[in-house]
């Protein structure tokens, strides 16, 4: 593998614009961020993060759009490689002239990855192009059937990323650096398996450099830089969920103090709220509590939001989030029902899921639910369960999703045991706002489809009513 020159792009491939022009992801990509710190501190790189998702002006995301008119020409964008977002792209890859390309994927925006790496091997046939994250972590050696995709890389990708600039800056083959998937002839090899980062605090803060780093930094709201990490890997185990994958169970602590430090980072930047980004906030009540009670020391005027497990949600814990500045808590409350809720393990039931609610609600914290259907045992009971608990419950935002497997995750495994999954599955068709989602036993893609638009009905009119708040991490794109 041959360079011309030090120079690696990050890139986000654009999802959400392929429904709409004026949809966007209107901030800069954590892990992008994390991977550029890491380059700019640890190599004599040049990097630069591309979110190719992203547009100055962006409007709400609406379901009924990305279910109807808006999927349709997600479907044509996303094959027409000559439209004007891919044009786009091209310029900005000409631009830079990089020769290391790292592309982060998800399962439904993979096949976007892959039209970026076409682009980057038409213009630069000897550019290298990486593509690391949750879809190629899951997925593995069968990225490389995609012949502009030289290495992936798998799991957590700091670490990785460093030692394989600093191989191909040799000019020799990666085979030494853990955690990697590449071509040697035409086979995949694969190295051995990265350990997880033990020390969560080395890690360097992503927003550090974000002005010199990211394209288009100037046009983006401040809030575009908000986002935070407090934790890696989740000791809860959901049926539907992938992190583990990338992460892990056991779970890695950043310090408090870290946390605080980063914090008072992004309020030197001029940022008054920053949202924890983490699966479930604190994780423990000994970490929750001393994350709180730093934030409450060192910058005692920030405000911030997470998403909180229900079992955390003791009215002990709520009240000094709310005494340390939480005004915003998001809730994995997902079905209303509690066979589902026993089959998907989450760990609780719908009376725990509402008292936790009631809790949160009677410290003056804004909450958000998150509500899913369509699991593989759902019936039409259930699913109207579902129904019922959302048009009773007293939220200021409710986001409902339609259940999506994943590839490589424990759910796939299932629906594909079950018949759910079709031999010719194709990640691009599924998200959890997507009308071809059907993976359920015991309701046709009809009655799913009908009961669904009714739940989505009642969305709307309750966060209609509601204050809305930050856009929710998992619509429509979460793995």
């Amino acid at each position: 593998m041959s360079l011309r020159m030090k120079r690696i792009l990050l890139i986000e491939p654009p999802f959400y614009r392929l429904f709409k022009k004026t949809y966007a992801l209107v901030k800069y990509p954590l892990s992008l961020a994390y991977l550029a710190a890491a380059v700019k501190s640890k190599t004599s790189w040049d990097v630069r993060v591309y979110n190719a998702d992203f547009a100055p002006t962006s409007d709400p995301f609406e379901v009924t759009y990305f279910k109807g008119k808006g999927f349709a020409q997600y479907l044509e964008n996303l094959h027409n490689g000559s439209g004007n977002i891919w044009r786009e792209v091209q310029s900005v890859i000409a631009a830079y002239s990089p020769s290391v390309v790292g592309i982060s994927a998800k399962s439904a925006n993979f096949a976007s990855a892959v039209q970026v790496a076409r682009l980057v091997k038409e213009m630069f046939p000897e550019t290298v192009v990486v593509v690391g994250g949750p879809h190629p972590t899951t997925v593995r050696d069968k990225i490389l059937d995609c012949a502009d995709i030289d290495i992936v890389v798998v799991g957590e990708g700091e670490q990785t990323l460093v030692e394989l600039l600093e191989v191909l800056e040799r000019g020799i083959e990666p085979d030494m650096v853990p955690g990697l998937i590449f071509r040697k002839g035409n086979q995949p090899v694969s190295t051995p398996a990265r350990k997880f980062i033990a020390d969560m605090d080395s890690l360097s803060f992503p927003h550090s450099h974000a002005r010199e780093l990211l394209h288009d930094y100037e046009a983006y709201p401040l809030s575009a830089f908000s986002s935070i990490f407090a934790t890696r890997g989740c000791p809860f185990n959901c049926l539907f969920c992938g992190s583990k994958n990338i992460w892990g169970r056991k779970t890695r602590f950043r310090s408090p103090n870290h946390i605080g430090a980063e914090i008072i980072q992004l309020k030197e930047m001029g940022i008054d709220w920053v949202h924890f980004e983490d699966d479930t906030f604190g994780v423990t009540e000994q970490h929750l509590r001393a994350i709180c009670n730093t934030i409450r020391r060192v910058c005692p005027r920030i405000h911030w939001s997470c998403e909180l497990h229900v079992r955390l949600a003791s009215d002990e814990n709520i009240s000094l989030m709310k005494a340390s500045g939480c005004a915003m808590i998001q809730l994995g409350f997902e079905s209303g029902n509690d066979e589902i809720l026993k089959v998907i393990r989450k760990g609780f039931a719908v009376s725990d899921a509402l008292s936790a609610c009631r809790t949160i609600r009677n410290h003056g914290i804004r909450l958000q639910t998150f509500f899913m259907g369509g699991f593989p045992q759902e019936t039409e009971d259930s699913l109207n369960d579902t129904r019922n608990v959302i048009e009773a419950l007293t939220c200021d935002k409710v986001i409902y999703s339609i259940f999506t497997p994943y590839p490589g995750t424990e759910a796939f495994d299932l629906c594909r045991k079950m018949g759910l999954i079709p031999n010719n599955y194709d990640p691009s068709l599924y998200n959890h706002q997507s009308p071809e989602n059907c993976f359920c036993l015991h309701l046709s893609p009809e009655k799913l489809f009908h009961i669904s638009s009714r739940i989505e009905e009642i969305v709307v009119s309750k966060n209609q009513m509601g204050r809305g708040g930050a856009e929710p991490s998992r619509f429509p794109v979460h793995q």
